[in-house]
């Protein structure tokens, strides 16, 4: 595992849902692509719901993470993409994916609303940053 720091920037509002800074030493860089809320057949999870495809696709980037011995707390940045946004999707994200990131200080982290992903399904894609010792 590499070293995270998240220092506190004076003059910023501190967020519990993310990290406006993180500081990380280590020796690997971690990228994860884009995931969606696809099982392993490649069958769609959650079909017009918002709340179980971030769950799912939180699963998916943990698989992801795993794959390169790694893990949520090395995750140093998310980016995520919501099909037309609102402001009251960002409490169903949220609370879909704080579990994942539970007990340690979250990642910096940028939501952007689109018009469309890959497929019409998709309500959601994330992707990740993470740094391993």
């Amino acid at each position: 595992m590499g070293k995270l720091e998240h220092p506190h920037p004076t003059g910023l509002m501190q967020n519990p849902a993310y990290s406006h800074v993180v500081v990380a030493s280590g020796t690997r860089t971690v990228y994860i692509a884009g995931q969606v809320a696809l099982d392993e057949r490649g069958a769609i999870v959650g079909a017009g719901d918002l709340s179980v495809q971030t769950t799912q696709v939180m699963k998916n980037i943990g698989l992801a993470l795993a794959a390169a011995n790694a893990a949520f707390s090395d995750v140093v940045k998310i980016t995520t993409y919501v099909v037309g946004y609102r402001p009251e999707h960002r409490a169903i994200i949220g609370q879909a994916r704080s579990p994942f990131f539970k007990n340690m200080p979250p990642p910096a982290s940028t939501l952007v609303g689109v018009s469309a992903l890959a497929a019409p399904e998709w309500l959601i894609e994330i992707e990740a940053i993470a740094v391993t010792g």
